[in-house]
């Protein structure tokens, strides 16, 4: 996502801006529709080539125009087929941008990372994802619920942002899962509200 939003930016091509400092790649943000700050790849997205899975199990290739993606937040067609939909390539529509204002957006834009949210550590990005209920947020639902700083083996919800998981040097696949599962929990007995994933575990 970053590298796109790089080569947008040397071809003074505006509209990649918000994906500057999303982790992961292109098919991945296809795949679950990302974005942050007022952007998503479903606002820039025209088409993919894919291979469907056939219930004999052998794979066709297609193509997929938006409207074949039924982009939602953080979820496409290929997100609902759970492996049925392997994206092979994008094509996206940018336009013509000025360099100076394009560069200037994304500093603006990773500043405001950088300011809240846990980029010196790895992480997975944004680990829920916001619930359907007005006006809440899963990071201040988290926070709210006490949980920042709990952990499970290197596996952390962060101190400077309870919307991510980090990891402080050693974790696991399970340690963050097993993580995720006690915010969620913790979050339900508190508020009564389920916190879906934005990762997917395969």
């Amino acid at each position: 996502m970053t590298k796109a939003a790089n080569v947008a930016l040397d071809n003074e091509l505006t509209g990649l801006e918000f994906a500057s400092g999303i982790p992961g790649t292109i098919g991945g943000g296809v795949y679950m529709n990302a974005g942050a700050y007022g952007g998503e790849i479903s606002g820039v997205f025209v088409k993919a080539d894919v291979l469907f899975k056939n219930e004999d199990g052998t794979f066709a290739h297609s193509v997929m125009s938006l409207s074949d993606m039924e982009f939602g937040y953080r979820k496409s067609a290929a997100a609902v087929s759970k492996g049925g939909i392997i994206i092979l390539n994008t094509a996206l529509s940018l336009k013509k941008g000025s360099y100076m204002e394009i560069k200037g957006l994304m500093l603006e834009l990773n500043r405001k990372r950088a300011e809240k949210q846990p980029i010196d550590m790895p992480s997975a990005g944004s680990a829920f994802k916001r619930p359907e209920a007005e006006g809440l947020f899963a990071s201040k639902l988290v926070d709210d619920a006490g949980l920042k700083g709990m952990s499970v083996g290197g596996a952390q919800v962060s101190e400077k942002h309870a919307g991510f998981i980090v990891n402080t040097g050693n974790a696991t696949a399970s340690d963050i899962t097993e993580l995720a599962v006690r915010v969620q929990e913790a979050v339900f007995n508190r508020f009564r509200v389920v916190l879906e994933l934005e990762f997917e575990v395969l």
